[in-house]
């Protein structure tokens, strides 16, 4: 007998194991998120994907998809909610789309076009972060950073590196380099490495490569990020 819970309404099939997200996903049922990526061990850190289970806010990402359970997802109430969060995270970093080589292929802003999140209603703080251009092959901005712990999950536990890590709490949260010098240039973190590719922003990046493809022609250009729930789900592990 198929294991199935409800979704706004909707059966939604799962596996043994499978997270509430993970199973949406899977079923084409779009679940605003940030810091879930397949094949790394989900975190919960940036709280977009909220959900109403059984009358509680749960994280859809860290709670397993059971049996019986009815879900409430694409609400007025949860959007709001996850808009708001949204224009935090724009004015907590410096994120200017139209001169970032990110926009197109990133999901922050993705999500704000998809949550029709219009103005970031909060004053900027105008952080002033790091920037390393000491690597050969990368690029760091982490005035684009949302701490959303990606980078070092991926450099422990898929590149055994440790190369990232977060330091300090709440505001003062921030990425950081463990090498004695504090650059990305005096670690061994390559492009290959999966660090590499999971930032969900503009705060890594290859160089040498920049606006290889044309604004307008890239992923999310083409497809709002709701309607690619297959790529969000199978995207390299």
């Amino acid at each position: 007998m198929e294991n199935t819970f409800i979704i706004d309404g909707m059966p939604i099939p799962f596996e043994p194991g499978q997270n509430v997200l993970q199973a949406a996903l899977a079923a084409g049922i779009f679940i605003p998120h940030l810091c879930f990526y397949p094949g790394l061990k989900p975190n919960g850190n940036c709280k977009l994907c909220t959900v109403i289970i059984n009358g509680r806010h749960v994280s859809a990402c860290t709670t397993l998809a059971n049996s019986g359970i009815e879900v409430a997802n694409n609400t007025p109430e949860l959007n709001n909610k996850r808009r708001l969060m949204l224009q935090m995270l724009f004015v907590s970093g410096n994120h200017f789309c139209p001169g970032c080589e990110k926009s197109g292929n990133c999901q922050l802003q993705a999500l704000a076009y998809d949550l029709e999140m219009m103005t970031p209603h909060f004053n900027h703080f105008f952080p002033k972060r790091t920037i390393d251009a000491s690597h050969p092959e990368a690029f760091l901005d982490m005035n684009r950073c949302i701490t959303c712990g990606l980078c070092v999950q991926a450099s422990g536990e898929v590149d055994k590196k440790n190369i990232f890590a977060l330091s300090g709490r709440g505001m003062a949260s921030h990425v950081v380099i463990n090498t004695p010098s504090g650059k990305l240039g005096d670690s061994d973190f390559a492009m290959s490495d999966k660090a590499a590719r999971v930032c969900p922003v503009g705060a890594i990046l290859p160089k040498r490569r920049g606006y290889a493809i044309p604004i307008g022609e890239r992923r999310y250009d083409e497809l709002p990020i709701s309607s690619q729930t297959e790529f969000l789900t199978t995207r390299e592990t």
